[in-house]
């Protein structure tokens, strides 16, 4: 086997997720992230039985375990009435059925366990990736500080606003959705009482503009929530602020009382706006290729952003393994053949923010297995 020379710009979840598979395989990998340090910020990834499987196979099992929570049931219930529409079992139901559980955990949780995982050495922190380039035997990277450096293989998971993607497709502007999310996360015991604070609970308002979500994390003695308001326009320049929790509490005054209560017991909240693109038709040129929210950016109605990431990293190393680098370019073709299909479904249908909102079939996200899904 070449032993192959590897960029992956972004140290995120599938950023670092592409580059446990590929050093699996002996290949040389370097992680490029632009934060100084990783700290205890963000709140939730939401791990569906897919994307367990998948970091299972990884061997990331073990320590995923060790912080997670594991959500009984994903119910869904009115806005008003807290009538449940659907209750689909879970946890050991789950793993049953698709041979992995859900987990819910801090974010910051995960990306230790990843950083656990990488070879020593392979991720370098407050490094800023400016461009990516083709070269005459592979591509290089440019970065913030001048610097270039060049490789076999450049994986862009650098996020919606990725400049590996611009380098190769051109300038991009996503589209606003005209929501802005509400995240927090409070002790369970600031809301005792309430009913399934063990299963994760969507709340359906009389619009799809607005909705609740809530979830166990870190073995259910937190309580995360999600919430979404409309708004005409996104000006700030941050991707996430703080947040107005008396805002969001006024925004949700008609809701059943359960849910209310759920936003009383958080005492702060951050806000961000909600971007989409339309699916690409590409994500590769040569031997520069595209995962996680650079190649499909999808809002959160489904909890599949981070699951979709970890799913293209097994498939991509799945996709190189044993290739050349002169055969690196048809390998990311065969990549994205086997993955454009179902992320843009995927896209298309937390978009649309139906999916479960009354009795329904699960198995089409839940049982994906990207470990043994077709590539050619």
């Amino acid at each position: 086997m070449e032993r192959l020379k590897i960029a992956v710009c972004g140290g995120g979840v599938g950023g670092m997720a592409v580059a446990i598979a590929l050093q699996a395989q002996g290949h040389d990998v370097a992680v490029f992230e632009q934060s100084r340090a990783y700290g205890r910020v963000g709140a939730d990834v939401n791990l569906t039985p897919n994307a367990v499987h998948a970091l299972d196979r990884l061997g990331l099992g073990e320590a995923l375990r060790a912080n997670a929570a594991r959500p009984t049931h994903r119910i869904s219930r009115m806005w008003d009435t807290a009538e449940e529409t659907s209750r689909l079992p879970m946890s050991a139901a789950a793993e049953e059925r698709y041979g992995a559980p859900q987990l819910t955990i801090h974010r910051a949780d995960i990306l230790d366990a990843l950083e656990a995982k990488l070879a020593s050495g392979s991720l370098h922190l407050d490094a800023k990736v400016t461009e990516a380039e083709l070269t005459a035997t592979g591509a290089a990277v440019l970065f913030a500080d001048g610097s270039r450096q060049e490789f076999d293989l450049v994986i862009g998971a650098d996020g919606i606003h990725s400049p590996v993607r611009r380098s190769i497709f051109g300038p991009d502007a996503p589209r606003f959705t005209g929501l802005v999310s509400w995240r927090a996360v409070f002790p369970r015991d600031r809301a005792p009482g309430l009913p399934d604070l063990d299963a994760f609970t969507k709340w359906w308002g009389p619009t799809s503009d607005r909705q609740i979500v809530t979830f166990p994390l870190t073995h259910g003695t937190e309580i995360f929530v999600f919430a979404t308001t409309p708004k005409e326009g996104w000006t700030e320049e941050g991707w996430t602020l703080p947040g107005d929790i008396a805002e969001l509490r006024d925004a949700y005054s008609d809701f059943h009382p359960d849910a209310r209560a759920l936003l009383d017991a958080c005492d702060s909240v951050t806000r961000s706006a909600l971007h989409v693109r339309e699916p690409m038709e590409n994500w590769s040129q040569s031997n520069i290729t595209l995962l996680g929210d650079a190649a499909h950016p999808m809002v959160p109605f489904m909890a599949q952003g981070a699951c979709m990431a970890i799913e293209d990293a097994v498939v991509l190393a799945r996709a190189v393994e044993g290739k050349t680098r002169a055969e690196l370019p048809a390998a990311l073709q065969a990549y994205e053949r086997a993955r454009i299909p179902r992320t843009a479904e995927i896209q298309r249908a937390s978009l649309a923010n139906e999916w479960l909102k009354g009795k329904g079939n699960a198995d089409w996200v839940y049982g994906y297995q990207a470990w043994s899904t077709a590539i050619g």
